[in-house]
């Protein structure tokens, strides 16, 4: 008997050591099961444990929902404006990072017509604060679809008869109609105007409102509208201003592949980097003016740059033709180098 207590004690202890070392090398989440499962062998303890491992399945679950929902409610634009989105790193287009430098010299010169008649250039400096904000609110208004030159001198003609939102408020819709023929829509515009005046007198206490949200009520502004204004009057980068060139180009160039201007400005949006954001406007359309009133120029200064086949190229990408015999200087180099001879159509 004694002999058998002893064995018995001693098979014991090993398998007391065997336990020890499993739960020592399980994982984590092994170790947890063990100490809930040995912690009660009640029903009631068991229901428990396992009510906690479903809550905690589920709430993992609901976080993921929401962060997706986030993004598809929200937009991009919104949702890494938020800050939300940036611990997630933008895929960036190769494409985009090789031209942006190209096109950045090719703008150096800012003498675009946008650069100096663009629509936050038409406000009156010398306007107190308040008409000087509702100038850049009219000059953007009647820039859709109008060249900049022709807003300039629409925008002379309301300065001389008074550009202030209570003088436009009182001004009848076909007086305003006559005072800005310049633009296109002329007729439509003057009666946004007027609607425009009355808003912002009765609802903002004679200002421009400063936020999306109120901009986006006034009639005849669009998200590219109201990001122009917001980054013309008040200074805020809310988002990106893309009309007819931005998206025309962007696409031209690969850097995005979308149908709408609007679907270019969140797309571009979800990937540029934030310090471009200011400039990106001005120097797409500059360089689409130039492209379409002065192609000699464009061609000319890509010559002169270091990797001057390449900004030729992407200068063929935009829709520039590179025809034998339309540019002289562009003639010559060709008969030097034989990158630029390829480019030649």
């Amino acid at each position: 008997c004694l002999i058998q207590r002893t064995f018995d004690m001693a098979a014991a202890g090993k398998a007391s050591r065997e336990g020890n070392s499993v739960a020592a090398t399980a994982s984590p989440t092994k170790r947890k099961a063990v100490a809930v499962a040995s912690s009660s062998s009640s029903p009631k303890s068991k229901a428990k444990s396992k009510g906690s491992t479903v809550a905690v399945k589920k709430k993992t679950t609901t976080t993921t929902t929401t962060t997706t929902t986030q993004v598809v409610a929200k937009g991009v634009s919104k949702f890494f404006a938020s800050g939300k989105g940036t611990s997630l790193k933008p895929n960036i287009p190769d494409s985009w990072k090789a031209d942006w430098p190209i096109i950045k010299k090719l703008r150096e010169t800012r003498d675009a017509p946008v650069d100096t008649v663009g629509c936050e250039r038409l406000a009156d400096p010398k306007a107190c604060k308040a008409d000087w904000e509702w100038q850049c609110l009219v000059s953007a208004m009647m820039s859709s679809q109008t060249k900049d030159q022709a807003n300039a001198e629409a925008m002379a003609t309301l300065h001389h008869h008074g550009n202030t939102a209570a003088n436009i408020a009182r001004t009848p819709v076909d007086k305003l109609a006559k005072l800005i023929s310049k633009v296109g829509f002329h007729n439509t515009k003057a009666r946004y105007l007027k609607e425009a005046a009355k808003l912002c007198l009765e609802k903002h206490n004679s200002r421009v409102p400063d936020t999306l949200e109120g901009l986006l009520e006034i009639p005849g502004v669009g998200p590219k509208m109201a990001h122009l204004v917001l980054h013309a009057a008040f200074d805020k980068q809310a988002g990106l201003c893309v009309d007819t060139h931005v998206h025309r180009i962007a696409n031209a160039l690969g850097w995005v592949k979308t149908p709408s201007a609007e679907g270019t400005r969140v797309a571009l949006e979800a990937w540029l980097p934030k310090r471009e954001w200011p400039h990106i406007n001005i120097v797409l359309v500059g360089l689409g003016q130039q492209q379409q009133q002065s192609a000699a120029l464009l061609v000319n200064r890509s010559l002169r740059l270091r990797n001057r086949a390449a900004a030729l190229q992407l200068l063929a990408r935009i829709g520039l033709k590179l025809s034998p015999g339309r540019f002289p200087n562009l003639d010559e180099a060709a008969k030097r180098d034989s990158n630029i001879q390829k480019l030649l159509k």
